[in-house]
């Protein structure tokens, strides 16, 4: 099979939930010989384009930059995009003015095509990632105008945010970069990180999803029982979705939860996360109880042990599209484990509303799978007093810095706590 000189990453709309076998194929080679975590973001990009699906323009704008940039960050620098500065984005840029001749097309192409053999969609070895221009029936020399060098760093940056809302990466490059550059007064092109996104559950807020996800296991256990184990497994070990759920070359198992032999102390391995980097988080008596009940439903022995292939969140009913295609075994993917904690959510907001609660009720319907994470680590460092240095490692922050931006209370606590300050402490001592 012909291929292009590079790779085409992502399929058309109307196929990007079934994905493509070959193009997991080379994401994994790439994650195994290069760039470790290259799946991991792959998947955040995926999740990306899919939000853009309803839009035919704006995806295919995503798609063609989010292949080019990935291209670049793989093939050419051999690097992550989370570990990208300013000065790496100005060399992808450099790049993209003054590509290769043989990667610039001169027609538009489609990016996959049928194999009649096989029945299956392959990359077109035709297509390039430029698109040159013609003039008389001429090539003309390869120029990147203005406008779509702004539209190029603009979907950056907003990926970039993306990554940042999802706890991937610390910075935006992109953003960094436009700031620096000719256009930086020019605001409409700056992209802000999602608003909320880095929010986490009051602890009122916090008891109802616990008080209905723990109802709905006693009610419906076939279906919530797994639902409690993943809540509490996000909120006690700050979990990442991307770090539960399966995606290319990776499919989380209960051999993942390993205990200590000298100390008896229990943890859960977490071997690929951001930047391919692996880290082990310290599990609470309450997790450790959480796992039994989890695994004495499923029918398993109490405790996982070393090689314990059994996959930690599995399917109710065999997927009907993408990888795992009639499989019922296999682990629930990304977007699943969203869905169903997003239900959760909705579940959890009805009841606060239905109390009275009706403005936290909807900060609820705004708040995500991944708040789960944030609220685990805000009430550890402000309730449960751990040090910052414990959760930083837990949390796999690479800085202290990005942990102590955690040291906040809610607005309604920082009232209270100011309810009662006086102006002279010794007031009334003689």
């Amino acid at each position: 099979m012909q291929m292009p000189p590079v790779f085409p990453l992502f399929e058309s709309a109307s196929n990007i939930e079934e994905g493509n076998s070959i193009v997991n194929q080379h994401i994994t080679r790439i994650s195994i010989d290069t760039v470790p975590d290259a799946g991991l973001v792959y998947e955040h990009a995926t999740e990306l384009l899919y939000e853009q699906k309803h839009n035919e323009n704006s995806y295919k704008a995503y798609r063609s930059e989010l292949t080019t940039f990935f291209h670049w960050c793989f093939d050419v620098a051999g690097q992550t995009p989370a570990s990208l500065t300013r000065r790496e984005i100005a060399r992808y840029i450099d790049y993209c003015q003054h590509p290769p001749e043989n990667l610039i097309g001169y027609f538009n192409v489609a990016q996959f095509k049928l194999d009649k053999a096989s029945g299956e969609r392959v990359p077109n070895h035709a297509w390039r990632p430029f698109v040159g221009k013609k003039a008389l029936g001429k090539e003309q020399p390869y120029s990147l105008s203005e406008n779509a060098l702004k539209t190029k760093i603009a979907i950056l940056s907003s990926f970039y945010s993306y990554l940042m809302s999802e706890d991937y990466c610390e910075r935006n490059p992109a953003q960094a970069w436009m700031n620096h550059s000719r256009f930086s007064s020019k605001k409409k092109y700056q992209v802000k990180m999602e608003e909320g996104s880095v929010l986490s559950f009051t602890e009122l807020q916090w008891s109802y999803v616990i008080a209905s996800v723990e109802q709905l296991a006693k009610e419906e256990p076939e279906l919530h029982q797994r639902s409690l184990f993943l809540i509490k497994l996000i909120y006690f070990c700050y979990l990442r979705i991307s770090e539960v759920g399966a995606r290319a070359g990776y499919s989380p198992v209960m051999g993942q939860f390993k205990q200590d032999k000298q100390t008896g102390i229990w943890s859960f391995y977490i071997p690929l996360s951001k930047g391919g980097k692996r880290r082990s988080v310290a599990i609470s008596k309450a997790l450790l109880a959480g796992l039994v009940e989890y695994r004495r439903h499923l029918k398993l022995p109490d405790y996982p042990t070393q090689g314990d292939n059994h996959p930690l969140f599995i399917r109710h009913r065999a997927a009907g599209r993408g990888r795992d295609v009639g499989a019922i075994n296999a682990n629930l993917g990304i977007r699943q484990i969203r869905e169903e904690i997003e239900n959760i959510i909705e579940h959890a907001a009805k009841s606060a509303e239905n109390d009275g609660f009706g403005e936290d009720s909807k900060q609820m319907r705004g708040l995500t799978a991944h708040n789960i994470r944030h609220t685990g680590i805000t009430h550890d460092i402000n309730i449960n007093g751990r040090p910052l240095s414990h959760v930083q490692a837990d949390a796999g922050h690479e800085s202290i810095d990005t942990t102590s931006q955690y040291l906040h209370t809610s607005q309604i606590e920082r009232h209270q706590s100011a309810q009662n300050k006086v102006l002279d402490h010794l007031q009334g001592i003689e």
